[in-house]
């Protein structure tokens, strides 16, 4: 599949910012399952830019403004191909995922911040899974199905700030918040898990021109001789529709902007993805 991806998004300050500082990870990767064809990615006031590779390989685009400005706003476009193979199944026996080989290499993607720490009960069903199954695989796909069933997406009632338990507290929350749970659950029973961040076509069936509104969108990837994804929130493996922007220890690591401004009281942000189903 061939998708454009159009990701407009920026602030809005309550007065003029006499300065901002901003880094945006808003391109996607070339990887194994996708191809970026062409991206650009441009900047309303014009900036200062600067494009590296990040500790995790993202791309990141840092900019600043130094001219008084109200507002600013940032397009990324996007052409990318994607033909993901399906996933091979559990590979890696539990006395193998325990080998230091693994747990040194991946060591950061098995902490437990705040933002991805399990609740209790959480960590302990995340263990009886694990002592009932066969593979770390077999857990890791069993925890996404459990946190898919409990979980009500209901948009609104988390922010980019909210711990994973509490989105569990109240059983709702957004992709970011399943993404984190699952995450913090299959940590706490030793599988290296990453956080993913990206775009996601939301129409399986969508036809060849069509633009519609997209979506940015969070799923996991776990170690098991290899990085494995699942899409907790549709219960789904990944597949065509799904771009990966960029992977990180938590949404911390991949934030797709932010910074810090000088001169203005306070900012909002706006966010809009159009999404176009090329081939």
């Amino acid at each position: 599949m061939q998708l454009r991806i159009i990701h407009t998004t920026g602030f809005e300050y309550d007065g003029k910012a006499l300065a901002s500082y901003n880094q945006a990870r808003m391109t996607p990767l070339t990887a194994p399952g996708q191809i970026v064809v062409h991206n650009r990615l441009v900047v309303s006031p014009t900036p200062w830019t600067a494009t590296y590779r990040d500790y995790f390989g993202n791309e990141v685009t840092s900019f600043e403004v130094l001219d008084p400005h109200d507002s600013m706003t940032i397009t990324a476009t996007s052409t990318v191909h994607t033909e993901r193979a399906p996933s091979p199944g559990p590979v890696l026996s539990w006395e193998e995922i325990a080998d230091p080989e693994v747990t040194d290499r991946w060591t950061e993607y098995l902490e437990l911040p705040t933002l991805v720490a399990p609740p209790e009960d959480v960590a302990r069903t995340a263990r009886e899974i694990a002592d009932a199954s066969a593979t770390p695989g077999e857990a890791a796909r069993r925890v996404c199905d459990h946190v898919h069933q409990q979980v009500a997406y209901i948009p609104g009632t988390t922010d980019v700030a909210t711990p994973a338990a509490e989105a569990w507290a109240q059983r709702s929350g957004v992709c970011q918040d399943m993404a984190h749970l699952v995450i913090g659950a299959l940590r706490s029973i030793g599988i290296p898990t990453r956080y993913v961040s990206g775009y996601l076509h939301p129409r399986a069936d969508a036809e060849v021109g069509e633009t519609v509104a997209g979506e940015s969108h969070a799923w996991v990837e776990w170690w098991d001789d290899g990085w494995q994804g699942f899409d907790p929130t549709n219960d789904l493996e990944p597949g065509d529709r799904w771009v990966v922007v960029a992977t990180g220890r938590d949404y911390l690591d991949v934030r797709p902007l932010h910074g810090i401004f000088h001169g203005a009281g306070t900012s909002s942000v706006f966010v809009e993805v159009a999404v176009t189903r090329l081939a």
